[in-house]
Order: C-alpha cells, then structure tokens, then sequence
C-alpha cells in the first residue's frame, strides 16, 4: 500500500542529489587529498576510481536485489552504508582507508540509487511518474552542475575531510525518513544473475588497477599484466554467462540492435569526455592556472551548466530536426571542445578557457534524455526496461574506464605528480586521446543511425521515453 508519495519523492531526491555531488567533490579534493596523506598519484586516483567502479558494478545488481528483498529495505541499506562511507572516509588518517570506504561508498550510492528509482515508480502512476521521474534526472543534473562549485567551497572553508562528512549527514537524515516510506518488491519470479555480478564488476575492478597501476608499477609488472589477463578470463566468462542465463544481468542481444547500439557508443563517447574533465581539470586549474579550489569549483560550472538547460530546448528541437542528427551534433561538439581546450596551457584566463568547456557541455546538454529515448524505444516492447538498464550500464562503465585510462596517461606523462610543466603535456594527451574517440564514435554511429533501405523510422526524442520506468532502476549521475 502507498503511504505518503511526496514524503518518497523528497527523501529520494535529497539522496539523489548527494550522489554526484561526491564524485565531483572528490575530484575536487584530489589535490588536498594527496597534499595531506602524502599519496602517490596511482593512489589518489582510487579515491574518485573506487567509488565509480563499485557504483557502476553493482547498479544493475541492486535493481534486482530490490526487486527480490525490498525496495525500502534495499534503499534503507544503500543509504546507510553510503552514509558509514562518508563518515569513514571524513576521517581517514590513510589513503588506503579512504580508498575503501569510498569503495564501500559506491556500493551503497548504487543500491540507492537503483533502489530509489523503484520506490518512484511504486508509488506514482501514468502522468505523474513521468513529471517524478522528471524531477528525478533534474536533481541529478543539479548536483552534477553545481557539485563542483559546493565541493569547492566546503573544500577552501573547512577542508577536504568536509566534502565527504557533509554528503554522509545528508544521508543520515535520509534514513530518518526511510521508516515512513513504503516497501514494494516484484511479485513475478526474478532471480538474481549472481554469476553474472561477480564476474562483470570483478572484470571491471581488474581493468581499471591494470591502468591506475600501470603507469606507477609499469606495464610490464606482473601485477598489472595479471589484472589485465584476469579481466580478460572474468570478462569471456561473463559473456558466456550472460548468454546462457535465463535472466541475465544484461542482455547482451540488444547490441545487435544498429540503432540501440548506435546511441550506447553516442552516449559513451560523450561522457568519456565530459566526466573525466570533470575528475582531473580541477586538479589542473589549482596546480597550473593558480585557482583555489573554490574557484576552480566555479568555473566548472561553464562545463555543468549547460545541462540543465539544453535537455529542454533539444527536446523542442526534435520535432523538427531529426534526433540522429542531433546525436551526431553532440558527439562532435565533445570532440571540437577537446581540440579548442589544448591551446590552453599556464597563465590561461578563466574567459580563454570558457568557449572550450562550453563547447563540451553543450554537446553532454544536447545529449540528456535525447539518446535514452532513442535507445529504450529502439528495443522491443517487452524489453524496454532492459534495454534502459543497460543503456545506463553501458554509459557508467565507459565513464569508469575513460577516467581510469585518462588518469593513466596523465600519470605516465607527469611521473604520477599532479603538478608541474608536464601537467599540461599530460592534460593536452588527454584532450587529443578524447578527440580521437569522438571522431572515430561519430564516423561509427553515422553508419549504424544512417537509414535502411526502407527509410528511418523517426525516433521519439524525449517525453515519455526520457523518464520511462525504464530507467527506474539505473538512474544515472
């Protein structure tokens, strides 16, 4: 039964607006961070590497276990345990201790996160899930948008430590609230993918300390050449798994769909760019331009601010240029934003380095809700909540991999210091590394978004398809 539905949509959006907040806040404190616990840079990067590898592993996981044990139950166990991770992570006296609790904290944030977006969907029906859930990616866009410029400024106010306490009281209070929520499950006969969980976050985990540690063991390290060949056997086995499951995790069939798959690469590429800018600039307008981190925080929000506001004005769009078309325009507009940014290097203004980031949220802005539509209504009827689980999957992972990889160079190119002349030698590879991809992306998803024979069935843009219940369970940050 359906208790109180706007004491669920304020609970789920005060701890959805948290989750973002402490990715960008994070990345923010990278610098403090390595100053004060004396870390190299391989370790510095598991603070932001952890929580992201951990959240994106498990999020489709913690759709099902809600599905199965509870919604409330698993949100109410999410939350907690991203709160213990803030709070562990508030006072850490070592980076190893931080790392984890910031790894714990990304299983909690996906739980939640998941979690939340089913209790949204339990409790409101037809038009009014479709404003929820509205409301919904609008909290997350502002927590990315203005996470950075907070974090700043709790970080030059009270200190690094303050980023994490302060999202850890947020979710504090959640869990006052959570007794008052109603508990809802799936009353069909789902069964949790076990083998295919521990086998896609493992690959993932293994990827991503081959390239964190790479550059500091070096490549040839029988540690990082062991993680790099354990991803490959965890990932062959998850392939395998998933297609023989009777319920896989991730259907895996939906990638031979030319449109779906076209707009996965599209939304990949996009955040491959976007996110990991969001990671490592920060660290760079503090070490080279001279920026506090507050102000650096500021200034991030050229990069977010887009959006929030072109979601909106490209949905309107859609209805008379065609939404391939503006797929295409995002995923070049990232690569032309890369390009533009490497002329800027030490004693850079803030108004130089606005048209590049500008550029870049444009094309991150234009793409909002646009290529979730395009994917979920490229799938089968009876799929749709599928295909949103795992275009969402898809988008979180190439986040993950892209921030790890670009650290990689960075760290290969600086001697693992965020500091010095070769910051803007490494942050320039970066920037060329994030063009490429764009280039090779937008040719690809031109041929897999050109029309058949038969012409294109015109995709619909936003609405509906934006905020499907879809999506309830892998909600984005």
């Amino acid at each position: 039964m359906r208790k109180n539905p706007i004491l669920v949509l304020a609970t789920v959006l005060l701890s959805s607006v948290c989750l973002p907040i402490t990715l960008t806040g994070a990345s923010i404190a990278l610098s403090p961070i390595t100053a004060d616990l004396g870390a190299d840079l391989a370790a510095v990067q598991w603070v932001v590497n952890g929580y992201n590898a951990t959240f994106a592993g498990f999020m489709l996981a913690g759709g099902s276990l809600a599905d199965l044990f509870g919604r409330r139950r698993v949100y109410a166990a999410g939350v907690g345990l991203f709160a213990a991770g803030g709070l562990v992570s508030a006072f850490a006296g070592d980076i190893l201790l931080l790392n984890l609790a910031r790894a714990a904290a990304g299983i909690g944030a996906a739980a939640a996160g998941a979690a939340g977006g089913a209790l949204l969907a339990a409790s409101f029906h037809g038009a009014a899930r479709t404003r929820v859930f509205g409301l919904f990616g609008t909290t997350l866009g502002l927590g990315l948008a203005f996470g950075p410029s907070i974090s700043g400024l709790i970080v030059d106010a009270y200190g690094w430590r303050a980023v994490f306490g302060s999202t850890a009281v947020a979710g504090l209070l959640v869990l006052f609230l959570v007794p008052l929520l109603p508990e809802s499950r799936d009353p069909g006969d789902r069964r949790l993918d076990l083998p295919g969980m521990i086998t896609f976050t493992g690959a993932l985990v293994l990827l991503i300390a081959g390239f964190v540690e790479g550059p500091s063991l070096g490549w040839d390290s029988p540690v990082v050449l062991t993680a790099f060949a354990a991803f490959a056997v965890l990932f062959t086995a998850f392939v395998v798994i998933e297609r023989r499951a009777a319920h896989p995790m991730l259907d895996l069939q939906l990638l031979a769909g030319r449109r779906f798959l076209g707009v996965s690469l599209a939304a990949g590429a996009i955040v491959c760019v976007l996110v990991p800018l969001l990671v490592y600039l920060p660290s760079y307008l503090t070490a080279v331009l001279g920026m506090t981190p507050g102000q650096a925080g500021i200034t991030l929000i050229v990069l977010t601010g887009p959006t929030l506001v072109l979601p909106t004005l490209t949905g309107l769009a859609a209805r008379w240029v065609p939404p391939s078309a503006i797929v295409l325009a995002a995923v070049a507009l990232s690569g032309v934003g890369a390009v533009w940014l490497t002329t800027i290097g030490p004693g850079a203004s803030t108004a130089s380095i606005a048209g590049p980031m500008l550029t870049i949220g444009a094309g991150m802005g234009m793409s909002i809700g646009l290529v979730d539509g395009i994917a979920i209504s490229s799938a089968p009827a009876g799929r749709v909540g599928t295909a949103g689980g795992m275009f969402n999957t898809f988008r979180l992972v190439s986040e993950t991999i892209a921030i790890a990889v670009f650290g990689a160079v960075i760290a290969a190119v600086t001697g693992d210091r965020l500091a010095g002349p070769a910051f803007t030698d490494g942050m320039h590879a970066v920037l060329w590394s994030m063009a490429g991809l764009s280039l090779v992306t937008l040719v690809a998803v031109a041929v897999l978004l050109r029309p058949g024979p038969s012409g294109e069935r015109r995709e619909e843009p936003a609405g509906d398809l934006a905020v499907s219940p879809a999506q309830d369970g892998a909600g984005r940050t």
